[in-house]
């Protein structure tokens, strides 16, 4: 697996630390790589997309390019 060395915010680091001592993930590396992959999941089902044209064909986006309202995000 690929090494990625990032800098973050104190307050990232400190909720990250909260949530390894609450006992939501065994370790950092373990809390980051899930954190990272939900971002990603959650960017890509209402983040910008390049085939946005496909998505309004298929009734799945509405006018403000984002799944349901303007209020709603989906993951």
């Amino acid at each position: 697996m690929p090494k990625v060395e990032i800098n973050i915010p104190e307050h990232l680091e400190m909720q990250i630390t909260q949530l390894i001592d609450e006992g939501e993930f065994i370790n950092r590396e373990e809390a980051i790589e899930n954190l990272l992959s939900t971002g990603l999941k959650a960017y890509k089902t209402s983040g910008p997309m390049d085939d946005d044209a496909d998505l309004e064909d298929d009734g799945m986006m509405g006018d403000d390019g984002m799944m349901g309202h303007d209020d709603e995000y989906v993951f």
